[in-house]
């Protein structure tokens, strides 16, 4: 099986690899699936005719139309269906993701479960965000009205196949807005599982559907009028374009792009605590995520040590087959990936970091890699690496450990480690990051805004944020 025949010169390439540009197992004409894991071939997808694709988009119109008048209680209650979908499936849908993009199996389950419960959050909390709020003007009565826009289009990556899109489908559903998904090509068995479990007798044919389309015709999707807004997860090379596509067309659009997260320990913090946190914050789903900590900012008081039980650590974490449920690591989704990931491991050594563990690489199978050593000029810390690569600066000062935070180009979340975070609480206004977390990782909660600034991108999911982010905010007066 030959990798990488074709190389795809859009911009919308970048969609497919999430964070750098990189060329995906297909032809013009289809994409297909590859186990990460064992190399076996799993299936071919024929691109869409974007005939086809366009009738989609009326289909998902008129569903939409029609889904207006279904009162928002009775739209949380499918949404307590689709919980119960997913709990059914749980295992089949687990390991569905682990064979076509090599995620650990108990990871998988965990995400699905997060799906539900993202369900029923907005279940109970939706329908009261989005009834009329009254306002007090010199008016007889005035209030603000959630309207829905229409239909959106969501374009997805591969590395968390549902709950990326769980995130954006549920809220828009609850305002009754239609969505589009356009999956990474890696994984349109999750897409096609996705678009199963939204078919609800209670749901309009078309309100939720998956288009798997060519680069090219994307793009004039995007630009058709009756596409009413865009939200994309992936790389800020498709952000930017995505973005310049529908700016030219005055589409309202939410980018959730890359992210080199910092994670702070300072002087005081408990490393007992913090070692497990750190671990996970870097190496879950194999290190393959936007939040992930990618840049380990240590107290120089705390660099060896910390750097001496990370590598136990990650020694105690070894890539076996991800669909047992002893995995805690898996292999990277594809081929292409590590490649890349080795490259911008080689280029920090040449800089000057030191490689303690790991950094081997055999097809999509990247031996976990903790580098230190590492200053800011380097590869590992101007770009974000996505996949099982952790790399250590020290800093002696806090002035210094702000200041090497916020030298990135991204700005999606940070971790600070204290024991007192009180005398801490200035990080959370000097750090220029769409998040700051206090010893714990960076997550998405439905409950918390989530998203970033600078190249991470703009506009909030979750939340009350994420639910109105496509809604149409109507003011109405009477008088």
């Amino acid at each position: 099986m030959v990798h990488n025949h074709v190389r795809i010169l859009s911009p919308f390439t970048a969609y497919f690899s999430y964070s750098f540009p990189s060329f995906s197992p297909m032809s013009s004409t289809t994409s297909q699936s590859i186990n990460p894991f064992t190399n076996e071939f799993i299936g071919i997808y024929p691109f869409q005719d974007l005939a086809e694709a366009k009738e989609q988009v009326k289909r998902a119109n008129r569903a939409a139309k029609n889904f207006r008048s279904v009162p928002l209680e009775q739209r949380a209650g499918i949404l307590i269906h689709l919980a119960g979908i997913l709990r059914t499936r749980i295992d089949e849908l687990a390991l569905l993701m682990s064979t076509e993009m090599g995620k650990p199996v108990t990871q998988g389950k965990a995400e699905i479960e997060k799906c539900a419960w993202l369900c029923e959050y907005y279940a109970e909390f939706g329908p009261q965000a989005l009834k009329d709020q009254s306002i007090l003007t010199d008016a007889s009565r005035s209030f603000v009205r959630y309207s829905p826009l229409g239909t959106l289009l969501a374009i997805m990556p591969w590395n968390y196949p549902f709950w990326q899109f769980f995130r954006v489908a549920v809220p828009n559903l609850l305002v009754g807005n239609a969505v589009l998904l356009k999956h990474a090509p890696n994984v349109q068995g999750c897409a096609h599982a996705l678009v199963e479990i939204f078919q609800s007798p209670d749901l309009p044919i078309g309100m939720i559907a998956n288009l798997h389309l060519s680069n090219a015709d994307v793009a004039q999707l995007i630009a058709r009028s009756d596409v009413h807004g865009v939200t994309l997860t992936g790389s800020t090379m498709a952000g930017s374009t995505v973005a310049s596509i529908a700016g030219k067309h005055l589409k309202k659009t939410v980018l959730e792009l890359g992210g080199s997260n910092p994670f702070i320990i300072l002087e005081d913090a408990d490393l007992d605590r913090i070692l497990p946190i750190a671990f996970q914050a870097r190496m879950q789903n194999t290190g393959q995520s936007c939040i992930a900590a990618k840049r380990f900012l240590v107290h120089e008081s705390l660099h060896r040590t910390f750097t001496e039980r990370m590598e136990a650590v990650i020694h105690e974490n070894p890539i076996i087959n991800p669909q047992s449920d002893a995995s805690t690591m898996g292999v990277l989704a594809r081929t292409d990936l590590a490649e890349n990931l080795k490259a911008q491991l080689n280029a920090s050594i040449r800089q000057g970091a030191k490689l303690v563990t790991g950094g081997e690489q055999k097809g999509a199978h990247f031996s976990p890699a903790l580098l230190t050593d590492v200053t800011p000029e380097m590869t590992c810390f101007r770009e974000e690496t996505f996949g099982p690569l952790a790399c250590v600066t020290s800093f002696s000062t806090k002035e210094e450990a702000i200041a090497l935070a916020n030298t990135s180009d991204y700005g999606l979340g940070a971790t600070v480690c204290t024991a007192d975070v009180a005398s801490h609480l200035d990080f959370c206004d000097r750090l220029d990051e769409g998040a700051v977390f206090f010893n714990d990782m960076v997550k998405s909660h439905p409950a918390l805004p989530f998203g970033g600034i600078k190249k991470s991108g703009y506009g909030r999911e979750l939340a009350l944020e994420g639910l109105r982010a496509f809604a149409n905010c109507k003011s109405i007066y009477f008088k």
